[in-house]
């Protein structure tokens, strides 16, 4: 586990809450607004970041990050622009964990070794590599250990057990379980069959556990809480910044997160 990962978990443990994490696309609406929302994000009560490496084909994303990955490619946001950001954010002062949120095709064109080697010296913690399947992550792997980085590995609601088992085996930092069969994607509710999975995950790591795809609004995070460590809000943000006046991100995104973790007393 790396150095940032453990201990924020530890911290939020002895704390009693549930921690958030925090997904943009990196880029998009603008780097300016990356730049300014994530450490916004932070102060409004996120625990852990993940930075969006856009790609052509995003396969696990519903339609509001396909949008602003496409848009991003299309403003010229590419590997080594999403590294240099995290480098800027580094710069100014950004101390929680960060998380490179991507796929697979733009870590082999950029080489994966430099990319492990680049992306540690800029200041990430790991990845989340959404089409990169446990049985095919070993030259990942080596590499991320080399450089002390995590591999966040996702675990979906129709995981067998044996791939359960195998994730477990591999995973560190955490796990990161998927609350529907589907792509990512801001819904109403969450499904009743979230617990039963979460505690099948659980009976096989000892790893925090964070859940995602389909959370937006308090009650969510709250229902997260009860059952493990960690949220991922991804598609609600991106879709606030799509929508809000850039000179209004700053403030539009703390007082989202705020409102989601309850620090604010309104109604997400």
């Amino acid at each position: 586990m790396t150095g940032r990962l453990e201990p924020t978990f530890e911290r939020l443990k002895r704390e009693g809450r549930t921690g958030l994490v925090a997904f943009v696309t990196t880029g998009f609406p603008s780097i300016e607004a990356t730049l300014e929302a994530v450490p916004a994000l932070v102060e409004g009560g996120a625990d852990i970041i993940e930075l969006g490496v856009p790609f052509s084909d995003p396969i696990g994303e519903g339609p509001t990050i396909q949008r602003a990955s496409f848009a991003a490619l299309e403003s010229g946001v590419t590997t080594e622009v999403c590294l240099d950001v995290l480098r800027k954010l580094r710069a100014a002062g950004l101390d929680v964990p960060v998380i490179l949120m991507g796929y697979y095709n733009p870590i082999i064109a950029y080489g994966i070794e430099a990319y492990c080697r680049d992306a540690a010296e800029a200041g990430a913690d790991g990845f989340i590599v959404v089409d990169l399947p446990p049985e095919e992550s070993g030259p990942l792997q080596k590499a991320c250990e080399a450089n002390g980085l995590s591999i966040i590995y996702l675990l979906a609601p129709t995981s067998t057990d044996e791939r359960v088992r195998q994730v477990a085996k591999l995973a560190s930092g955490f796990i990161y379980c998927l609350s529907i069969a589907g792509v990512t994607g801001a819904r109403d509710e969450l499904p009743e069959s979230l617990p039963a999975f979460v505690e099948r995950v659980r009976k096989s790591s000892g790893l925090p556990i964070a859940v995602g795809f389909g959370i937006s609004q308090r009650k969510h995070f709250e229902a997260v809480g009860r059952i493990a460590e960690a949220a991922v809000i991804g598609s609600a943000i991106v879709d606030l910044m799509d929508r809000t006046d850039p000179s209004q991100i700053r403030a539009k995104v703390k007082e989202y997160a705020e409102v989601v973790t309850g620090r604010r007393g309104a109604t997400a």
